[in-house]
């Protein structure tokens, strides 16, 4: 077992001469002689009390006992014991995170006595004078888990506690900065199997049912074994609460070894095809990425072993619980169509996950206004990961169509948030979530990487990591590394990318100096009125009678003229961001543009193709380019185009343009050629990846009378598409199609493909979403109002896609009606559901309109309550940007009027 206080450093590695006791926790053993007692006057966990507790309290361990009954309305039962060193002299009580206490604890113990305590606002309250002042001490917890962190099913469950929700269902200290062991006792009903994060120590064998690739002979139960069946784990290495999880249930078992160690996977699906097509590239993946790893850091594997559960309604892509990963099933188990794309996502999310362990898992950030940090790590690693594995792909384009259109999605509107933000209490902890932190951030990692150089970068890494492993640190813990290292002032370049929102406007221009020639100019500005500049290194490539020529400058100042393009001929067009990891908002004079666009279907390499297709979607958003002529060029010029990562930016476009700048006269207009275009795509892609991204695009926009009826042959099976077979999951999304177009006899293949679907849970998520898809309006609207229930609203991937069902861009008359509803809700969703779900909530409610009333309700949604929590404020203004830009394209700019509402 690995110890708390030393790593496994790689031999020769510079971060091995740190290797020492000097490893400490991060809650040092302190003294507290005098202080206030901490307040729990409030629901979560304060800033005020996790110091306190990381102050005073070390060498925590948990034991957690619970027996998981069959029955969904029984809740878990069992007890929890916490052990841990107390150094308290100020009289202060220890408090126990745990929600609704007074209805689920039974009993509590100190040190073996039954003993008085109090229930405060989601916490066990326990008097000071029940424990010594100094020394070691043991709490025991016989009470009933809370099932709202357990995500329990029918035949399976997982815990998912980031960012503070252990506490909703176990009693625990729920901070990052007081680490502990865990131990997992469990009872689980026949039939199922377990897994936790430490190795299990004692388990039954598994049922021969369940046992599927590269399961030993001697690790299949015998037949005959039946009844309740009991797991335990060894103590995990030391973790923060966020990341204690275990999965029981009704799970497949597939074992894979790579490289001498092996990984175990937990699934839940029934095709054996599909399983054996994926299993052995998911087992690669994550050994690649594991080895690739241990390399970069100089650390070896940090954790006792590597099993992950693939869960069909799991929240997010994945979650880095060391020992118990957790995956979306659906992101690892690809169909035989899968595109590159697909492949590219996965590959990216194993190595995402994988990073955690050392970015994150390893090293935990002390607080949760720097988690941001172990995603922009886990992100920054994961691009570079990759790369060997996919070397047809310009990793490169891969980097800046992965990160800058999200990035600068939230980044364009007036909810812009700073990747690094100021946090009071735990329960917000989920509000800092979104595209800023997990793509704006990993290409501020990527100039800094550029500004102090690749190798300065690693060592500092290294460095970083060794010095805190099994321990806590800051964002300003790093910038002290690499500081320390290169002679820039970093914490001053830290302070406007990291700590303040927004981009920089980058303006570019042509001065007449000359008879023909003249120089290039950048100016930038703050849309924000602050006057601030963002410094940072940019490649740009000036196109003059078609040749390029390139230049890297530092861009510092307010203004920019590169000496070396001065009195240079006028340039067709200036390319900005030559290297994919420029950042801004890049307005060229309109020539420029035109010349742009005029070159784009030739720009070589395909890194600036891909770059002006990004750029062209921001000119559009801004007005610069009329959304028909960003359309008629896409579709003059897909066909012909081979890079796939380029070939989903026009596509793309093709399908914003459609759906969110044109109304319903302009689409029917459009809508013959778009169809004809993309089908031509489907039948004469050279490969089976392009040819599913022209028929993914081609379901996705398909309105005339024609092409629905070939959607409804090729589900039927009467037509097939030559190369292209039909999964499941195919079939169920040309169902799904079918009926928010409100084919005649809609109702009826919305029958038939519920009697087909062969795996159970993805025929429970068809019928739970039936009524979302129905041509009733009533129907849909009894659905939207059964969300309103908190129950009806845990399978969080399955509420979007009905979410977004209602506001199908077919039914957004109908639909703005849930608009001031969907909003009303916002704040109940942050406080109970998980991290990504108010963003994503909003955007399946919003995202698809284009109507000025909508822009109007938001408006005096947001003016009626001038006091309402400002991140989910922001969020909120996040998705209203897209919905103004899009009233403004489809009715005219004077539909929408420009509002400041951060002035309001």
């Amino acid at each position: 077992m690995t110890s708390p206080f030393s790593i496994r450093l790689r031999p020769g590695s510079r971060a091995s001469a740190r290797r020492s006791a000097a490893f400490l926790p991060f809650a040092l053993v302190l003294s507290v002689s005098a202080c206030d007692a901490p307040a729990v006057e409030d629901l979560g966990v304060s800033w005020e009390l996790a110091q306190h507790r990381a102050a005073t309290l070390s060498d925590v361990e948990y034991r957690f006992e619970l027996v998981v009954p069959d029955d969904l309305d029984v809740p878990l039962s069992g007890a929890t014991e916490i052990r841990f060193r107390r150094e308290d002299a100020s009289g202060a009580p220890v408090t126990v995170d745990f929600k609704d206490p007074g209805e689920r604890v039974r009993r509590v113990e100190v040190d073996g006595d039954s003993v008085p305590w109090r229930a405060e606002n989601d916490h066990i309250v326990i008097a000071d004078e029940h424990f010594a002042p100094s020394g070691p001490a043991s709490i025991r917890i016989v009470h009933d888990a809370g099932d709202e962190a357990l995500n329990r099913n029918p035949e399976f469950l997982y815990t998912l506690f980031v960012p503070d929700r252990a506490h909703f269902s176990l009693p625990v200290f729920d901070q990052p900065n007081l680490k502990a062991r865990v131990t997992w006792d469990l009872t689980v009903p026949a039939g199922w199997v377990a897994v936790g994060n430490g190795r299990t120590v004692e388990a039954p064998g598994i049922p021969a049912d369940l046992a599927g690739l590269g399961v030993a002979p001697e690790d299949i139960a015998p037949e005959g074994d039946a009844g309740v069946r009991r797991y335990v784990t060894a103590p995990s290495d030391p973790l923060p609460t966020y990341l204690f999880a275990f999965s029981a249930g009704r799970f497949q078992v597939e074992r894979g070894e790579r490289d001498g160690r092996v990984f175990t996977m937990f699934h839940r699906e029934t095709d054996r095809a599909t399983v054996e097509r994926n299993a052995p590239e998911i087992f690669d993946l994550h050994a690649r990425a594991l080895a690739w790893l241990e390399d970069y850091t100089a650390i070896d594997y940090p954790f006792q072993k590597f099993d992950f559960v693939l869960i069909p309604p799991f929240q997010y892509g994945g979650m880095e619980h060391p020992g118990a990963v957790t995956y979306r099933q659906s992101s690892l188990m690809l169909d035989a169509t899968a595109t590159q794309g697909s492949r590219l996502g996965r590959a990216s999310l194993i190595s995402h996950e994988t990073a955690h362990m050392w970015f994150g898992d390893l090293v935990t950030m002390n607080w949760f206004d720097d988690v941001w940090t172990k995603e922009v790590f886990a992100n920054f690693m994961a691009a570079k990961i990759v790369e060997p594995s996919f070397p047809e792909v310009d990793h490169q384009l891969r980097f800046l169509t992965a990160h800058a259109p999200a990035a600068w999605g939230v980044d364009r509107t007036p909810g812009a948030n700073p990747i690094r933000q100021p946090l009071e209490n735990l329960r917000e902890a989920g509000t800092l979530y979104g595209a800023i932190i997990y793509q704006k951030a990993p290409i501020v990692m990527k100039q800094l990487e550029r500004t102090v150089g690749e190798e300065v970068f690693r060592d500092g890494m290294r460095e970083y990591l060794a010095e805190h492993a099994y321990g806590n640190a800051t964002w300003p813990d790093l910038i002290r590394v690499l500081d320390a290292r290169h002679p820039s002032d970093l914490a001053a370049w830290s302070e406007v990318w990291v700590e303040e929102p927004g981009r920089p406007v980058i303006r570019l221009r042509f001065d007449a100096t000359g008879e023909g020639t003249g120089r290039v100019v950048l100016a930038q500005e703050d849309a924000w009125g602050r006057g601030r500049i963002w410094p940072q290194q940019m490649d740009l490539a000036a196109f003059v009678d078609g040749e390029a020529r390139t230049l890297t400058v530092d861009f510092t100042t307010a203004e920019l003229v590169p000496e070396a393009w001065s009195g240079i001929p006028r340039p067709d067009f200036v390319l900005p961001n030559a290297s994919g990891v420029e950042y801004g908002l890049f307005l060229p004079e309109d020539a420029w543009i035109d010349g742009m666009m005029a070159a784009m279907p030739t720009l070589r390499p395909d890194l600036w193709r891909g770059a002006a297709w990004i750029d062209l979607r921001e000119l559009l958003l801004e007005g610069r380019v009329e959304p028909t002529r960003a359309l008629d060029l896409a579709l003059d010029h897909v066909l012909e185009e081979e890079n796939e990562l380029v070939l989903s930016q026009m596509l793309g476009t093709v399908s914003s343009v459609f759906w969110g700048m044109m109304g319903p006269d302009a689409r029917a207009e459009h809508a013959v050629r778009i169809e004809e275009t993309l089908w031509q795509g489907v039948v004469s892609a050279p490969d089976v990846s392009r040819r599913s991204s022209f028929f993914s695009a081609f379901r996705g926009v398909s309105t005339t009378p024609a092409a629905l009826r070939r959607l409804e042959r090729i589900w039927a099976g009467d037509e097939e598409v030559a190369g292209l077979p039909l999964s499941e999951n195919d079939r169920i999304a040309l169902a799904t199609e079918l009926a928010l177009h409100e084919v005649d006899g809609a109702e009826e293949i919305l029958d038939r493909m519920q009697d087909e679907i062969a795996n159970p849970d993805r025929k429970a998520r068809f019928e739970w979403l039936r009524p979302a898809l129905s041509a009733d309006p009533a129907s849909r609207e009894a659905f939207f109002a059964s969300l309103a229930d908190e129950d009806n609203r845990e399978r969080e991937p399955w509420v979007l896609s009905g979410l977004g069902y209602l506001n199908h861009p077919l039914r957004l008359e109908h639909a703005r009606r849930f608009v001031r509803p969907s909003l009303e809700l916002v704040e109940e969703i942050q406080a109970t559901g998980d991290i990504f779900f108010p963003q994503r909530w909003l955007a399946a409610a919003l995202g698809s309109h284009s109507d000025p009333e909508v822009v109007a309700e938001i408006e005096a949604f947001l003016r009626e309550r001038p006091d309402y929590p400002p991140r989910l404020r922001g969020k909120i203004l996040q998705e209203y940007d897209g919905v103004r830009r899009a009233a403004r394209s489809v009715h005219g700019a004077a539909s929408a009027p420009e509002w400041t509402p951060w002035q309001n």
